[in-house]
């Protein structure tokens, strides 16, 4: 286990901060959401009444308060520490949603949650140092060589195939869609932050990079990507329960941001056949934590015998375990 370096150590307090203003948001913009459809349109039904909602809003803001902290924490360390990190904001939504949304935690979701922290840590102790970067054309080189271009060239095609085809026919329906569109373009997102990230540090340090054209075009692409995620996010936490979305759209996400990040920045390079399969052991350690949270959430419903069962929510995690 190689030591953990100063930035790496300014990148996971971030990322931790991120995970509790993030996890928090997702119950505050529920309550939100939930305000809204009682009143209007909702937002699964392409509705924008939640735009006239405080609650929604203060979400809103605590939710860029976190990726205000994750977008700082990519700029220190490499996305395969900080991404998989986000597994402590699906911790702060289930707790919160079990206290603040009545949605019930079965004891093993305890463990989930466990089973995330232990996962975390592993990935912490053994992750790899970021990579030098002394410019944002280095990162533009990176994010032009034939393998980042075949694997965005993929994202942007399925992305588009599943908003034009398969979004109007099974969005209501199956999760996989609002949270696939929104996991795709988050890997590219990640990547774009990581770019603008190392601009503004290289910047402050002396080394101005807004005089680059790459600096603006990696900016325009993370603001047009953003949005983007923000809208189908909308729709699924609108659509599906929180203790639904919150861990498949975690372990969709991070599972392709890590992948382009590897493919981008190559983050294993420099890295033993130990430490790699060290952290992957950690990753996967967080899948079963994550994946067990959502199986538990069922477990709980059916004890919680004072609660009406939530039909849809129900519904949703049957086809779910289908897929």
């Amino acid at each position: 286990m190689g030591e953990i370096s100063s930035d790496n150590i300014h990148g996971l307090i971030l990322a931790m901060a991120s995970s509790i203003f993030i996890g928090s948001s997702f119950i505050i913009k529920k309550k939100g959401l939930m305000k809204a459809g009682a009143s209007g349109t909702r937002a699964g039904s392409g509705g924008h009444s939640y735009l006239k909602q405080p609650m929604w809003w203060i979400g809103m803001v605590s939710m860029i308060l976190g990726e205000v902290a994750n977008f700082a924490a990519y700029a220190f360390a490499p996305a395969i520490l900080v991404t998989p990190l986000g597994a402590l904001s699906i911790i702060v939504s289930a707790v919160l949603a079990h206290y603040f949304l009545d949605e019930q935690m079965h004891i093993f979701g305890v463990v989930g949650c466990v089973l995330c922290l232990v996962g975390s840590t592993t990935i912490v102790l053994h992750a790899p140092h970021e990579t030098e970067v002394s410019s944002v054309k280095q990162v533009w080189y990176f994010a032009t060589e034939p393998g980042f271009l075949v694997y965005g060239s993929i994202v942007i095609v399925v992305v588009g195939i599943l908003i034009y085809h398969y979004e109007p026919r099974y969005g209501q329906t199956h999760l996989i869609i609002y949270v696939g569109i929104c996991s795709l373009m988050g890997s590219l997102t990640v990547m774009c932050v990581k770019a603008v990230g190392i601009s503004i540090k290289l910047s402050f340090s002396g080394h101005n990079q807004f005089i680059y054209f790459e600096t603006w075009f990696f900016t325009l692409l993370l603001v047009a990507f953003c949005l983007m995620q923000l809208n189908y996010l909308n729709k699924a936490l609108d659509t599906f329960n929180t203790n639904v979305v919150s861990p498949v759209y975690y372990v969709m996400f991070t599972t392709l941001t890590i992948l382009a990040s590897i493919i981008m920045f190559k983050d294993w390079d420099n890295q033993s056949g130990a430490q790699i399969a060290t952290e992957l052991c950690g990753f996967v350690t967080i899948l079963c934590g994550t994946f067990l949270l959502h199986k538990t959430k069922d477990m709980a419903g059916s004890r919680a015998g004072s609660n009406p069962p939530d039909t849809r929510a129900d519904t949703n995690s049957r086809q779910l375990e289908q897929l």
